[in-house]
């Protein structure tokens, strides 16, 4: 990690990378679920459909051109929710595509990390010794001393994933 940088700097100009390689359309998509998710989307859709419904049970006057039971009104709809769902879909795959990535990151780092605290434990053991202070009864001291047994574990995540 560069000098004077946070792990979280770090993973945020990830995601800004990521964010400057997305595709058109990924980006098209983030746009629309950004505006799809807001409060004013869904007052403008109670606003339209309520329209849509007062003008075709003849309230406002006018000819209806759905009426009762709003045959065409149930597919606009239905295509609406169609197309929502999957502009949403895949504003959420690239995110978890950017979350997957981030989680082997801080897998990687958590192994390096584990690297380095167990040598630098097994360093200070020298230094103790060196200045008489004897940790060789220290069994648990001992069980940390010892490398970190990766794949082991990856077997055991393994079998419990099924």
């Amino acid at each position: 990690m560069p000098k004077n940088r946070t792990r979280s700097e770090v993973y945020q100009s990830y995601k800004a990378r990521a964010d400057s390689k997305r595709t058109k359309s990924a980006q098209v998509a983030d746009w629309l679920t950004s505006q799809f998710g807001t409060v004013w989307f869904l007052a403008l859709n109670a606003a339209w459909f309520f329209l849509w419904i007062v003008w075709n049970v003849g309230w406002l006057g006018l000819p209806p051109f759905d009426p009762y039971p709003f045959g065409f009104l149930t597919m606009v709809v239905s295509l609406e929710a169609i197309f929502l769902a999957i502009i949403v879909l895949i504003s959420q795959n690239r995110a978890a595509h950017i979350a997957d990535i981030r989680e082997e990151m801080e897998l990687q780092i958590s192994v390096l990390n584990e690297a380095e605290t167990t040598k630098l434990m097994s360093l200070l053991c020298l230094l103790l010794e060196k200045h008489g202070i004897d940790v060789t009864g220290d069994a648990e001291l001992a069980q940390m001393l010892r490398p970190t047994e990766g794949t082991a574990m990856e077997k055991v995540l393994e079998s419990e994933l099924g």
